[in-house]
């Protein structure tokens, strides 16, 4: 409850009203709400979390490309996220020129599609070098041809699969391109009012510079969107055990083929001595019969052994480990 004022109080209060010392406007309660503008065309379906969080996948993304393309163009392959935007699709499409390389992905197991534009200099470039070229981008824009179109095709697919470990974190992806498109006008994945995100990344190809958008659309986003924030994406790298990954590598590593030798002594002969030897001629070791006989793990001195056999096999019995220390 608020004060209660005293007669004096008030009497005080309306002298001071009345002789304009004191605004009537001062003492207005400011605690009304503030109405901000909603705009019905560009709802607000991604917020700077959900972007910022796009850009750290395709920052990983970026890496993927700069390290995988230069296997197939053999050029040096820099890739840069430049910005990342919530338009709608209407805007992303009409800024499109034609012609224009667009890969529609279906994004399995989420919904819908995604598109991803590579500038046309970029598909000319990438042409040119795997016909064996140096890379130049062409003087004056023309169609791609089929056969163009099925080259690119295969650096397409590359691209989309490399989605995949990006994406591991947030959900378990299997993109399929589906087809590719030089015409805006035939990728009408969605209504052109729905929101999308747009990433784009900057990516440089030897001499030639281009850009790479990538379009995703609110729809096919939504039954993920609560992943999509930095806090979930920290926690569930964390979550990746170490121990697992030290079991991994010693896995691996278990496999790896290593060569063993078991030195059965040495001896020194003339370069004549050598050249004569033939078939049943006997060459006189430094040990003997049941002296221990170093075992190299690749040329490492590792263990001591005796000599013997196991079957119809020659084989060695382990007798000492030589230490690193030792």
């Amino acid at each position: 409850m608020g004060e209660v004022l005293s007669q004096n109080e008030i009497d005080s209060l309306l002298k001071a009203l009345s002789s304009g010392e004191l605004d009537v406007d001062e003492i207005k309660d400011n605690n009304e709400k503030q109405v901000k503008n909603y705009d019905f065309a560009r709802p607000a379906k991604f917020s700077k979390e959900h972007l910022r969080t796009l850009e750290i996948i395709f920052e990983h993304y970026g890496r993927l490309l700069s390290t995988n393309l230069p296997v197939y163009l053999r050029k040096n392959v820099q890739v840069e996220v430049m910005n990342s935007e919530a338009v709608t699709y209407s805007e992303f499409s009409n800024a499109l020129s034609n012609p224009v390389l667009l890969g529609i992905v279906n994004y399995a197991p989420l919904n819908g599609s995604i598109i991803i534009e590579i500038a046309e200099n970029l598909g000319y470039t990438i042409v040119d070098r795997m016909l064996g070229g140096k890379g130049a981008p062409l003087d004056r824009t023309r169609d791609f041809s089929e056969i163009e179109l099925l080259i690119i095709e295969r650096i397409f697919n590359v691209v989309v699969n490399l989605l995949i470990e990006p994406w591991e974190s947030v959900c378990e992806l299997e993109p399929r391109l589906e087809r590719i498109e030089t015409n805006s006008q035939y990728a009408q994945i969605i209504s052109p009012t729905e929101m999308i995100a747009l990433v784009t990344l900057n990516i440089k190809i030897g001499e030639v510079e281009g850009l790479i958008n990538i379009c995703l659309p609110y729809l096919t986003l939504e039954s993920v969107m609560d992943k999509l924030n930095t806090k979930y994406w920290y926690s569930s790298l964390q979550e990746k055990d170490e121990q697992e990954y030290s079991e991994t590598i010693e896995a691996l590593i278990s496999k790896a083929p290593m060569p063993i030798k078991a030195a059965l002594g040495n001896s020194t002969i003339s370069v004549n001595d050598f050249l004569g030897l033939q078939r049943g001629d006997i060459i006189r070791l430094n040990t003997k019969v049941d002296e221990e006989l170093n075992i190299y793990v690749g040329n490492i001195k590792k263990f001591t052994a005796l000599p013997g056999a196991t079957g119809d096999n020659y084989a060695v019995r382990i007798t000492s480990v030589i230490r690193e220390e030792q």
